[in-house]
């Protein structure tokens, strides 16, 4: 008898998984690290099986459909919320959560903002960083998709994080920034201190799967944005 476990995923499968990871992600369930982990994960399944592993921790886990209605994410319009550094630093790490958007000031300052580790509600984060003779550093789990636009005026803005394969539903983080004599920098875990990780059953058959030669994976790309991206 044929095992159904065994049975191949079609792409529209792992979407809809994709789909589940999202909702899981506005209910609070996993982290941003998570979120891009598991996505990976899902678009790398190749069996049904593989496919369940990636949300058997979470509710209403259930064989895979991709006629499975995804329920819709709760939550509504919130205030952006700010940290600001004028004359010293401003740090956001560890566990947090992310309801709607952040702001980011630095004036002859620096802020920090790690996203591993933080929840987030809404279906991308969006940062709006305003950067005066000072430096802004966003943290971000590799494989994200970054958006980065804004003006500079005397001063820096890059990317520098380990991208997803074209063609991939990975979370967004859209950042605006507006740059007077200083930086800011978008970097992901590959230039950033580690943080501690839960690996599931999954992870042995992802990481070795996603090392395969031609899978279509990650490159790094160091890029440079002056003026409009």
């Amino acid at each position: 008898m044929t095992d159904p476990g065994g049975m191949r995923a079609s792409d529209a499968e792992r979407e809809s998984v994709v789909e589940r990871l999202r909702v899981a992600s506005a209910e609070g369930r996993l982290t941003l690290a998570e979120l891009t982990e598991r996505t990976e994960a899902a678009y790398l399944a190749q069996t049904h099986g593989e496919l369940a592993q990636v949300t058997a921790d979470l509710p209403g886990a259930a064989p895979v459909s991709a006629s499975a209605p995804v329920a819709p994410a709760a939550g509504g319009s919130r205030v952006r919320k700010w940290i600001v550094a004028v004359l010293g630093d401003a740090k956001r790490t560890g566990s947090w959560r992310i309801d709607d958007g952040i702001g980011a000031v630095c004036v002859m300052g620096d802020v920090v903002l790690d996203l591993r580790e933080a929840e987030v509600r809404g279906r991308e984060v969006d940062i709006v960083a305003t950067c005066v003779m000072g430096d802004v550093k966003i943290i971000v789990p590799d494989g994200v998709d970054v958006e980065l636009s804004g003006v500079t005026i005397l001063g820096d803005k890059k990317v520098q994080v380990v991208e997803a394969p074209r063609g991939q539903a990975a979370p967004v983080v859209k950042v605006t920034a507006y740059v007077l004599m200083g930086d800011v920098k978008i970097i992901g875990d590959s230039r950033a201190d580690p943080i501690k990780r839960g690996w599931f059953a999954w992870s042995e058959w992802w990481q070795e799967r996603r090392q395969r030669p031609g899978h279509g994976g990650y490159d790094l790309h160091d890029r440079r944005h002056h003026g409009l991206h």
